[in-house]
């Protein structure tokens, strides 16, 4: 690969497209030129009414490493630092403000950041080889930011644990914690995500859409508040065209014809 290929690769297969992480020699960190090629790329999908689905997968044989360590000893300015995470911190909440889901194709490693990535994803598939860690910890740095991600798909105790040792977990203990949706061998991951993406494209995308939205925002809410946001979100979703059928079509005991 030439030092000027690019960092973030898309490709599109109907309604699914993948963004590939373009560094895997250097097992795809998330130095600066990652992260904003990223979410360039976001933004332009996002936008894109004809993209349902979103997978994020990486090139080589590592998933992420996390944050280019020697990229950031080159700048030792906190203000540097503050601004290389608040930027990787915004990339993170644009992948859960996508109005599609995105979906985390995951082999090799995951770690640090990389853990992040993975937990910021909606769902995460990973071929039994994967590994996961929030390693910062063996480097005298604590896994702050990507312990926002973690808490919110493991339990506390789980996630400290991680936090605390560093040390990685296999892809089974992943799925049985919850950070991840679907374990597959390396030979039928693909395929394992085809099957998830059919799915969902198969769903009506303003429902998916309005769905997606809820389901963030109502986490960070007292229940009485989610409630009533939920409610309100489900009233609106009723009135949609797309509801409507669904629920005509099961009371006449048919498939919905659902236009998109």
């Amino acid at each position: 690969m030439t030092i000027d290929a690019p960092y973030v690769l898309m490709t599109r297969n109907g309604a699914v497209a993948t963004v590939t992480m373009n560094r895997g020699a250097q097992l795809n960190p998330l130095s600066e030129q990652m992260i904003v090629a990223l979410q360039e790329q976001f933004k332009l999908l996002g936008s894109d009414q004809s993209v349902r689905v979103i997978v994020l997968a990486a090139e080589g044989k590592a998933f992420c490493a996390g944050h280019d360590l020697k990229q950031m000893r080159a700048h030792p300015s906190q203000q540097y630092y503050k601004s290389l995470f608040d930027r990787c911190s915004k990339l993170m909440l644009q992948i859960q403000r996508l109005p599609q889901p995105v979906i985390a194709r995951v082999q090799g490693i995951a770690t640090a950041a990389g853990c992040q990535l993975v937990s910021m994803c909606d769902l995460a598939v990973a071929s039994d080889d994967a590994r996961f860690a929030v390693s910062g910890i063996n480097y005298g740095l604590f896994c702050s930011t990507p312990s926002v991600g973690l808490s919110r798909n493991v339990s506390r105790k789980q996630a400290m644990e991680m936090l605390l040792t560093g040390d990685f977990i296999d892809a089974q203990t992943a799925l049985q914690r919850g950070l991840i949706n679907r374990v597959a061998s390396a030979e039928a991951l693909d395929t394992e995500i085809a099957s998830l993406c059919a799915s969902i494209v198969a769903k009506p995308s303003q429902s998916v859409a309005l769905g997606k939205q809820l389901f963030y925002k109502q986490l960070e809410m007292g229940v009485d508040a989610a409630y009533q946001l939920a409610g309100q979100t489900m009233a609106c979703n009723m009135m949609d065209e797309a509801a409507q059928e669904g629920v005509q079509a099961f009371i006449e005991k048919r498939a919905p014809d659902w236009a998109n």
